[in-house]
């Protein structure tokens, strides 16, 4: 089951699509989906959970809360759309675009995949563009 939070203006228009998507995403990866908790927020709320739960006094575009179980994949994934807005900018891509591999971003991370080396955020990237490839493809 994926749920989706809204704590701002935005709100995801067709969010059976991106059930699918994530879906599909993790079962390309051998995973299967049994709770996701996408909780779309501003820069303020997402600063407060990062001061408080991590200890970082910085802005960030994406939380994301494990309770993986084995092959099943279940977290709080907690977006900041400012940011997603802003890097769409910075990175000279659509907003849609971005939200995806923020929301990819956090999935992969709850399947293993990490971004604390260079090797591991190379990784990361190509897992983030293959997935959000299978964004079109018929689910």
């Amino acid at each position: 089951m994926i749920n989706y939070n809204y704590l701002t203006d935005f709100k995801i228009v067709e969010e059976t699509h991106f059930d699918s998507w994530i879906i599909n995403s993790c079962k390309t990866e051998g995973f299967s989906v049994q709770e996701l908790n996408y909780i779309f927020c501003d820069d303020q709320y997402l600063l407060k959970i990062n001061q408080d739960y991590l200890q970082h006094d910085y802005l960030t575009d994406i939380i994301t809360f494990d309770y993986v179980s084995g092959k099943n994949v279940s977290g709080d994934l907690y977006i900041s759309i400012d940011r997603v807005k802003e890097n769409a900018e910075d990175f000279n891509v659509s907003f849609e675009n971005e939200l995806k591999r923020v929301m990819v971003h956090g999935v992969l991370h709850l399947m293993g995949y990490s971004d604390k080396s260079d090797t591991a955020t190379a990784e990361m990237r190509a897992k983030e563009e293959e997935k959000i490839q299978l964004f079109h493809v018929e689910q």
